[in-house]
């Protein structure tokens, strides 16, 4: 979807433009923190606590103190001016929940994937299943305290990210911060969008 008639959309009156963004990563980075942090609506949540079941199954090392888990989805809403809306669904990170992520990012304009320094090998799984749908993605540090920090460009290289892809710091606790990573999201869908040119050129091949 191009965002860059928007503005003149608004103008005329017309209706916001309303897109959905994921918001992934693994277990325990953030990503139900960071869609409550932004939403101008009451988030939906699906968090259960952890019980003895997941005791094998999910992962915790570096985040033992975490006793809730996202079972199905995080849901929020945030408006960009008048003319931009962003629906925000948070997927969950456990292993044995993946199989929901095919129904969730079903037309989807980009996602955040959350990444935690302390588990920083949790990202491989969300960045190979965009890149294999050729989703537009951002990387989202997440500041965890006493987290190592790292410089960015050393995080795309453990990464194996393309030059293109954002990495960006956040503390998915602040607003300010979030609101700063899905502009930067936005700003690289638009990026990578075609230009009128190149789309009148692809239907003329396709012809």
């Amino acid at each position: 979807m191009d965002y860059r008639h928007s503005e003149q959309a608004a103008d005329r009156g017309g209706m916001p433009v309303t897109t959905k963004i994921l918001i992934a990563g693994g277990f325990g980075v953030g990503k139900t923190t960071l869609v409550g942090a932004i939403s101008e609506i009451r988030p939906l949540r699906t968090e259960e606590e952890l019980s003895d079941r997941s005791v094998g199954v999910d992962d915790t090392a570096g985040v033992e103190r975490k006793t809730t888990t996202t079972v199905a989805m995080d849901f929020g809403r945030i408006s960009f001016r008048t003319d931009l809306v962003l629906y925000l669904f948070g997927t969950p990170g456990q292993e044995r929940f993946w199989f929901m992520w095919d129904e969730l990012a079903y037309g989807a304009l980009g996602a955040v994937i959350m990444a935690d320094t302390r588990r920083l090998a949790d990202c491989f799984a969300s960045i190979d299943y965009f890149e294999r749908h050729e989703t537009p993605f951002v990387i989202a540090v997440n500041c965890f305290d006493r987290a190592p920090r790292y410089q960015l460009d050393d995080i795309r290289i453990a990464l194996a990210l393309d030059p293109g892809a954002p990495v960006v710091l956040c503390d998915a606790r602040q607003r300010d911060s979030v609101k700063r990573v899905l502009m930067t999201l936005v700003r690289h869908v638009l990026d990578r969008a075609p230009t009128d040119d190149e789309r009148e050129q692809a239907a003329l091949q396709a012809r």
